[in-house]
C-alpha cells in the first residue's frame, strides 16, 4: 500500500514507550513543514522504533539525550552488520531531527550531551554579538568559528591566565596555511573576542592590542570581479518560469543584478520589506542598518509572480523559502543564494569571473561608473560605510585613467 500522511498517524499510534504521546504531534509538525508522505513515513518508522527501544532500556523522555541515540545505533549496527554507511547516517539523521522536535518543545534534556567548555564560551561570544552589536549571522559564525577554534587549541578556556604570546603564536599558525584576506577575519575576530572577554572582566585591554596586524596595502586592491551585462541577462534568462523554483532563482538573480544586494540581505527579506504601495524595498544591510531602495518594474513583478504562483504555503515569515520540506526560510550558513548563481550559470553556459553571487554587485558598480556616476553615488546605492571601500572601483574604469597617465620619458611607446 502506498506510504500516505493518514498511515503514518496510525503508525505513530502504535507506540507504547516514552514517546507515545509526542508522535502524533511531531507526525502533524512533519505535514505543517510539507513533507512527502513517503518520507513522513520512514521518519515515523525510525521514530516507533526508537520508542521501542527507550522502553526496553527504561530510559524516561526527560534524560533523552544524544548518548542514548548513539547507544540505539550502535545495537542497530550489531543487529544489522551489512547494512550501509548511508543508511546507518540516515538512520542517525532521522532520531536526531526527533530528538531535536522533542527539544524545543521542553520535553528533553536541552544541553547538547557532547558540548565541550571552550563550544559553551564560543556560543557565550556569539549570543553575545548578537544580542548586543546585532551582527550579521555570517559575521557571528565566523567570529565564532575563530574564537572556538583558539579556546580548543589552548586547551584551557580560563582567560585570566591568557598571556600576549598565545595570542600571537595562534595568529601566526593560522598565517601559515592562509593568504592575508583570510587571516584578517582571523584578526578580526580574534579582537572582537578578546573584547568580549574583557567585557566579561578576565582580560586587560592590553591583550586585545597584542592581536597582530595584518600587513594590507589600501592602493593596491585586487580589482572586482564582475560578471558582464550579457552573462548576467543569459543567467536571468535562464531560470524556467514554469517552475516555483525558477520563479524564485528568477527574482534572486535580479535582486543581485539590478540592486547589488549581498547574499544575506536577500536572505534576510521578509514579507514586510515590499512596501508595494510606495515600490519600494527595506532592506537590512551591514550592522542591522535599514535601508529604503527603489524597487525596479522588473525586479517587483519578478517577486510579485513568484509570490502569486511559486512561493509554497508556510507560517515563515521570510520572503524566499525553500523549495524542499522542511519549507522555511533559506539559511546563510549552508550559502543558498551562491547555489542559485552557480546552477543559473551552468544553466545559461556562462563562463563568468568566478561562481559567487557578489559578482552581480560588482558589476552593477561597474556598469554605474560607465554610466557616469560618480563614486559617492556609487557608494550610496552599494550602502558602503568607507569610501574606501568604493574607491576600487575607480582601477576598472581604464579609459579614464589613461588620460591622466603622464607621458612616457623620449616619446610614445
Amino acid at each position: 500500500m502506498e506510504p500516505s500522511y493518514e498511515s503514518a498517524v496510525a503508525l505513530a499510534c502504535r507506540a507504547a514507550g516514552p514517546l507515545a504521546g509526542h508522535l502524533g504531534p511531531f507526525v502533524a509538525s512533519l505535514i505543517d513543514q510539507q513533507y512527502a508522505a513517503s518520507v513522513v513515513h520512514v521518519k515515523v518508522r525510525h521514530a516507533v522504533s526508537f520508542d521501542r527501544w527507550l522502553a526496553k532500556h527504561g530510559v524516561a523522555l526527560a534524560d533523552l539525550g544524544e548518548i542514548h541515540i548513539e547507544q540505539y545505533q550502535r545495537r542497530r549496527r550489531r543487529r544489522r552488520r551489512s547494512i550501509r554507511a548511508e543508511t546507518r547516517r540516515r538512520e542517525g539523521y532521522e532520531v536526531t531531527a526527533l530528538l531535536g522536535f522533542l527539544r524545543t518543545r521542553g520535553l528533553c534534556e536541552a544541553a547538547q550531551a557532547n558540548s565541550t567548555p571552550a563550544e559553551d564560551l564560543a556560543a557565550g561570544f556569539g549570543q553575545h554579538l548578537q544580542d548586543q552589536q546585532g551582527l550579521a549571522a555570517a559575521t557571528i559564525a565566523r567570529y565564532t568559528t575563530v574564537a572556538r577554534q583558539f579556546l580548543t587549541e589552548r586547551g584551557n578556556v580560563d582567560l585570566r591566565a591568557l598571556r600576549a604570546f598565545e595570542i600571537i603564536e595562534f595568529v601566526q599558525r593560522q598565517g601559515r596555511r592562509m593568504q592575508a584576506p583570510a587571516l584578517k577575519c582571523v584578526v578580526t575576530g580574534m579582537r572582537s573576542f578578546l573584547r568580549y572577554a574583557q567585557y566579561c572582566g578576565q582580560v586587560s585591554p592590553e591583550l586585545v592590542a597584542a592581536v597582530p596586524a595584518v600587513a594590507s596595502w589600501a592602493t593596491t586592491p585586487r580589482l572586482p570581479k564582475a560578471i558582464s551585462p550579457e552573462h548576467a541577462q543569459r543567467a536571468i534568462d535562464s531560470c524556467d518560469l514554469s517552475t516555483a523554483i525558477g520563479q524564485r532563482d528568477r527574482a534572486v538573480l535580479l535582486l543581485l543584478a539590478r540592486l547589488g544586494l549581498r547574499a544575506h540581505e536577500i536572505i534576510a527579506l521578509t514579507l514586510e520589506d515590499c512596501d508595494w504601495d510606495t515600490g519600494h524595498l527595506r532592506v537590512q544591510g551591514k550592522g542591522g542598518r535599514e535601508g529604503l531602495l527603489p524597487m525596479p518594474a522588473d525586479v517587483g513583478e519578478a517577486i510579485a509572480r513568484y509570490l502569486e504562483h511559486g512561493r509554497p504555503t508556510a507560517t515563515d515569515r521570510r520572503l524566499f523559502l525553500r523549495s524542499m520540506a522542511p519549507i522555511r526560510g533559506l539559511k546563510v550558513g549552508s550559502d543558498p543564494i551562491g547555489s542559485i548563481v552557480r546552477y543559473a550559470l551552468r544553466r545559461a553556459q556562462v563562463d563568468a569571473p568566478h561562481s559567487g553571487s557578489h559578482q552581480f554587485r560588482h558589476a552593477l558598480a561597474v556598469r554605474m561608473l560607465q554610466a557616469g556616476a560618480s563614486l559617492p553615488e556609487i557608494g550610496e546605492v552599494l550602502r558602503h560605510r568607507s569610501p574606501q571601500t568604493t574607491s576600487i572601483y575607480a582601477r576598472v574604469d581604464i579609459s579614464s585613467l589613461r588620460s591622466l597617465a603622464l607621458p612616457w620619458p623620449g616619446g610614445a611607446r
